[in-house]
């Protein structure tokens, strides 16, 4: 196990308590202590953490950390298998992992899609892209991570693309739970009170989302219901709650842009999920 941060000591941890035996390497020594109080074998040396087993889990910051780690390190990884479960972008998943395979060593990209206090626990999904006959070799042991394991695809990239798309969603919310804090705090009314309704107003949009999706998928901005027009009209009513409550919403700016271009664009009428039209610039042949 290569990295030991609040993740990485998650993940060994896990296999620990799966009865894995586990070696762990951390640029600062002293973050592998607990786990050794825990029974991992801890080793200085980089080179000593790599021949202590034929896999290695590597959860560093990003694909350019876990390079930058391993860089003069190729000669302990030729015949063993590397499995990331880091941040990432799909170009860097990729450079990866023609790096791996010039180490002549075997590669699977893996992303954790839950929070460290999760891992281990039998609904805690993990998603992976790469050499199918490594994740099959290794989804028992895996599975001390969560007990969701999904395969994507052979293509190296595919966990660090669907970390960004699903990702993509995360930030915005968490600002929009952030902005509706404020407006109560605004009024001396605790968050905590707008807990239950937001819950209810997530689980509305999650029902919405295949929906969203097959109008996407079919070009067919139709069926949803919410149009365009009616989130650009609502625009001078969310700017004047701003100024009314003293709230700062200057991030709304870039989403009032969007939609002024898609109503010149003629699309007020469509739905909502027609916004993807401006987002992208082709699309690909499926």
């Amino acid at each position: 196990m290569l990295g030991t941060g609040s993740m990485g000591r998650a993940l060994a941890e896990a296999f620990l308590a799966a009865g894995h035996p586990t070696t762990v390497w951390n640029r600062t020594p002293q973050r592998a202590a607990p786990l050794v109080t825990a029974g991992a074998d801890h080793r200085l040396a980089l080179a000593d953490a790599l021949t202590a087993s034929r896999v290695i889990i590597i959860c560093m910051s990003t694909f350019r950390a876990a390079r930058e780690c391993l860089t003069g390190a190729e000669p302990w990884l030729a015949g063993r298998t590397l499995i990331t479960l880091n941040s990432g972008i799909p170009s860097e998943a990729r450079e990866f992992a023609e790096w791996v395979k010039g180490c002549e060593a075997r590669f699977l990209a893996g992303a954790i899609k839950n929070v460290p206090s999760a891992v281990g626990k039998p609904d805690t999904l993990l998603y992976f892209g790469g050499d199918r006959e490594v994740f099959d070799t290794h989804q028992a042991t895996l599975r001390a991570l969560g007990g969701d394991l999904v395969h994507l695809g052979d293509d190296p990239d595919l966990a660090a693309l669907y970390e960004s798309a699903v990702g993509a969603t995360l930030l915005p919310a968490l600002l929009g739970f952030f902005e509706g804090a404020a407006l109560l705090a605004a009024r001396g009314i605790p968050a905590q009170t707008m807990v239950p309704y937001s819950i209810k107003w997530l689980q509305m949009i999650e029902s919405l989302l295949p929906l969203m999706a097959g109008e996407i998928d079919d070009r067919d901005y139709t069926r949803l219901g919410s149009s365009i027009a009616l989130f650009h009209d609502a625009i001078p009513d969310d700017e004047k709650l701003g100024a009314d409550s003293g709230v700062d919403m200057s991030w709304h700016a870039p989403m009032h842009q969007l939609l002024h271009r898609a109503v010149a664009q003629g699309r007020g009428e469509q739905s909502i999920t027609a916004l993807i039209e401006l987002l992208i610039s082709h699309r690909p042949s499926l």
